[in-house]
């Protein structure tokens, strides 16, 4: 029997777990899926928008593998605490592929960036999807104004929830404490800013276009901007005709925006170009409004700044400009770009792979790619474990790792106490009126698990 344990249980976490035990070559393997939370599936349960509820639904199919017979969830069981050491996980399992993400989230580097007011939308986003992290922190949308810096899809995500009314969210799994600062929200304006050209915007056409569905907002585009763009101002030009198919309909979307009419709605949402933020300005302490250096294309498929500067007020600014993975005790990093080094998912030590050890998804390769990028990563990791199965396999571990991680201090939440969280989501939903409604903390959530105790 090889026993192998899985760090995360997310996409890429999933997809390895799945790789395993549906391959012929190795028989028996059995799969512990760790992750220090108690409730699985990663970003999609935590960093998938709300009202997003076709690409939610992956959640059924992450199930079906996490039911599996030869895998076992193991919740509330978080690598570097309780004891549970990587070189302790290395004494419990024959192998261990680390799939734990990208934790924190890029900066922007200006001044004003930590005033109160301004943070990172990643923030945002775990604080309207319950993430028990966020639990206690408000995000008070007295604000009139709201600037989002960054021009991906979870950027593009942030503005729809801040500009869509809270009876809209009320069908979805929003935590109510969420749910009741929305409904009082005071936003009329959200920009959206870039400091690159339409054409080179990272949102797909999809989530761009459903800017425009939402029904007591409008968005508004200034022409000027996208005029400087060449492939907004020539679609025949060559550098129109090289696009990727994704950024030419983007430039399509935005070239129908331009001709106006998203001003007289009660919410606007307002893509900004060409401003490349400098800093985070300040009034009474708090964040006030961002201030933007006007940028233009190089000529080298770069921007250069021009010396001009426009101010947007804002009482809420939210960066979304990136990922970034974060160490992990235990495990060698490479600083430059947030990942562990690897040679074909196997964990490199100065340039010496790790026996047993293994990474897959965004600490593999960085945050890049789509929910299924991390299906070939995870299989590329899972074919090089294989290879190295029979080494793995005749190192000694104990017989019961469960035990010995309960034994190490760890109270696992395992399926059927996640299976008493989502009857307690359900039951929380019926008691608001509403459809399963996300527990938020940590205390309701473990006392859900472990009934009470």
């Amino acid at each position: 029997m090889l026993r192998v344990a899985v760090i995360g249980s997310g996409p890429s976490g999933v997809y390895a777990a799945q790789s395993l035990v549906q391959q012929d070559a190795v028989p028996d393997v059995r799969v512990h899926v760790l992750d220090r939370l108690p409730c699985p599936y990663g970003l999609v349960r935590y960093g998938v928008a709300p009202d997003h509820e076709k690409i939610k639904s992956l959640q059924g199919s992450l199930r079906t593998v996490l039911e599996h017979e030869r895998i076992t969830f193991v919740g509330h069981a978080e690598v570097g605490a309780a004891g549970l050491t990587c070189a302790r996980l290395l004494e419990l399992y024959h192998a261990v592929v680390y799939c734990v993400g990208a934790a924190t989230d890029r900066r922007l580097g200006v001044p004003g960036e930590d005033l109160p007011g301004s943070c990172s939308a990643t923030d945002f986003v775990s604080w309207y999807s319950a993430h028990p992290d966020a639990s206690g922190r408000g995000f008070g949308l007295g604000a009139r104004s709201a600037v989002v810096i960054g021009v991906g899809n979870v950027a593009v995500d942030v503005a729809r929830i801040l500009a869509r009314g809270a009876q809209e969210l009320l069908d979805t799994d929003v935590p109510q404490p969420a749910l009741d600062v929305l409904a009082d929200s005071r936003v009329r304006d959200v920009h959206v800013v870039g400091r690159r050209g339409p054409s080179q915007a990272k949102f797909t056409t999809k989530e761009l276009r459903e800017l425009g569905t939402l029904p007591d907002a409008g968005v508004v585009v200034r022409p000027e901007e996208l005029a400087l763009d060449p492939a907004y101002a020539d679609p025949e030009s060559a550098a129109a005709v090289a696009l990727p198919a994704v950024n030419r309909r983007n430039v399509e979307v935005l070239r129908a925006w331009a001709a106006g009419g998203g001003e007289e709605r009660t919410r606007r949402i307002r893509l900004r170009f060409f401003l490349r933020p400098v800093e985070v300005l300040e009034a009474d302490g708090r964040a006030a409004g961002v201030r933007f250096e006007r940028t233009v294309p190089d000529g080298a498929g770069g921007i250069r700044g021009t010396g001009t500067y426009e101010d947007i007020e804002a009482q809420l600014v939210l960066r979304s400009v990136g990922y970034r993975g974060a160490p992990l005790a235990g495990l060698p990093f490479d600083e430059g770009n947030g990942t562990v080094p690897h040679a074909a998912g196997r964990v490199l030590r100065d340039g010496t792979t790790s026996p047993g050890e293994y990474v897959a998804g965004w600490i593999k390769r960085g945050p890049t790619g789509v929910i299924g990028t991390n299906r070939p990563c995870a299989k590329e990791t899972v074919a090089s474990l294989l290879a190295d199965a029979r080494a793995l396999a005749a190192r000694p571990v104990v017989d019961d790792p469960l035990a010995a991680l309960r034994e190490s201090g760890v109270r696992p939440v395992v399926w059927d106490d996640w299976r008493a969280i989502e009857a307690a989501e359900a039951a929380l939903g019926v008691s608001l009126g509403r459809r399963s409604v996300k527990l938020h903390d940590w205390a309701g959530l473990l006392a859900a698990a472990h009934g009470g105790d």
